[in-house]
């Protein structure tokens, strides 16, 4: 691979995903498994979850802490709402919602703060509950209703916070190519399957967008700022020979 090609390529990793890097890795470095104890408690809170309500005597239990539906009084919703996030969905596999806790959460909570991350990870899941309530009342012939069967459809798991928080700390640290990307592929993925959890995902995203665009304007001075140590400079490349 010739230098001409080459370099763009790891300016635009080191100018997208270098103050990112650079952060987590100091911190891991530095305080290892301690630089994340919120996510780590959080795994083991779903994997606990997961392991109840697999039992005869766990699984009403668990829906009663942590299942939020669309038929449940709002009330209700919100007093489960907190739980919901660590209760693994039914249909499926737990390990993806513990590794995107342990990857997504994880990041977040070194590059935002534990609190912050809670914050946004709420913001987006209420932003995914409450869509679900408006998206019944508009009927399943509105591009943006849902059918009357997504009213008991079990709504928990981590992915609408998951999703919020990957779009929020790409604003903080200016990854914006990066945070296109997660929002063209949950678009699709609402073309491709049509479903509530696809379309509570871009509910997710358009509230913590919301968030973004207040902050940026009318936030504290270092809210605009980008997070972040920049990266350090990279090396000069060889010269090369004439020929090659």
């Amino acid at each position: 691979m010739t230098a001409w090609t080459t370099t763009p390529l790891r300016r635009f990793a080191r100018r997208e995903w270098g103050p990112l890097f650079w952060t987590v890795k100091d911190a891991l470095v530095r305080d290892r498994w301690r630089a994340a104890p919120m996510t780590l408690g959080a795994v083991c809170l779903t994997s606990v979850f997961q392991i109840v309500q697999n039992t005869s005597w766990g699984f009403q239990p668990v829906q009663n802490l942590g299942s939020v539906k669309a038929v449940d009084p709002l009330w209700l919703a919100l007093l489960r709402t907190p739980l919901s996030l660590f209760v693994p969905a039914l249909d499926l596999p737990v390990w993806g919602a513990l590794a995107q806790i342990l990857l997504v959460f994880g990041i977040s909570e070194i590059c935002i703060g534990w609190w912050r991350t809670l914050v946004i990870g709420y913001v987006a899941t209420l932003a995914g509950t409450t869509y679900a309530r408006i998206g019944l009342s508009l009927g399943a012939d509105h591009p943006f209703g849902l059918p009357v069967s997504d009213r008991v459809v079990n709504d928990t798991g981590p992915s609408a916070a998951v999703v919020g928080l990957a779009i929020y700390v790409c604003w903080r640290y200016r990854a914006y190519l990066t945070g296109a990307i997660v929002i063209a592929v949950m678009i699709g993925e609402v073309l491709v399957k049509d479903n509530l959890a696809g379309k509570e995902h871009l509910a997710a995203i358009a509230a913590v967008m919301a968030v973004c665009v207040v902050r940026a304007r009318w936030g504290p001075e270092r809210s605009r700022a980008p997070l972040g140590r920049r990266p350090p400079p990279a090396a000069p490349l060889p010269p090369q020979r004439p020929g090659t």
